[in-house]
């Protein structure tokens, strides 16, 4: 597995969202109580940018259309309808990986 330095913990911010790009995937990147998690950026409704999306404890609202995602494994909050791929953040001081 390769690990991709995407990010300071500083530029991200508590309920928020950040867009990285790990060889040419777009990730969505949250830090929740102080941990970080990331998954795919694109919402499987419409495509939608989770990144941009409503943050509310470890749930990701799709700014489109309102699809929730859980950000720690990927899993869409309605039954039936669908995983993102998750992937594991590790942290070194100051720097966030990712790895894919």
């Amino acid at each position: 597995m390769a690990k991709t330095k995407v990010a300071q913990k500083s530029e991200l911010k508590e309920g928020q969202g950040k867009l990285v790009n790990v060889n040419g995937k777009e990730i969505a990147l949250f830090t929740v109580n102080g941990q970080f998690f990331a998954i795919d950026n694109t919402c499987l409704h419409r495509g939608g940018p989770l990144a941009e999306g409503f943050l509310e404890e470890d749930k990701v609202t799709c700014p489109w259309h309102g699809w929730q995602f859980d950000v720690k494994t990927g899993q869409n909050l309605m039954p039936g309808m669908g995983k993102l791929n998750s992937y594991k953040v590790t942290v070194e001081n100051e720097d966030i990986f990712i790895e894919d």
